[in-house]
């Protein structure tokens, strides 16, 4: 998988806003993706180091509009620490 495949984009939450602080950024990344490809692909499109990463399988849920049911995709996460002092400019923004 090539290292740029891997992100998807940033999750930009409330809960996530406060793990800023304590420099986790949280990204939903591919479901193929594992923890050294996800390190990996952060150092290079962000410059920066980064010291762990937890990754979390989110289920599909069960949804309904009217009588039609369905599920919604199954997906990835991945919270990602960095080394104290940096930090990714593009969660600053917001």
């Amino acid at each position: 998988m090539h290292t740029f495949e891997v992100l998807r984009r940033p999750i930009i939450t409330e809960k996530n806003s406060m793990l800023l602080a304590q420099s986790k950024y949280t990204f939903e990344v591919s479901q193929n993706a594992n923890k050294p490809q996800i390190k990996e692909a952060v150092e290079k499109a962000f410059k920066v180091k980064v010291t762990a990463v937890n990754v979390i399988c989110v289920p599909g849920k069960m949804r309904r509009a009217g009588r039609q049911r369905g599920m919604t995709s199954p997906w990835k996460k991945a919270v990602v620490t960095l080394e104290p002092g940096q930090k990714i400019e593009l969660f600053e923004v917001v």
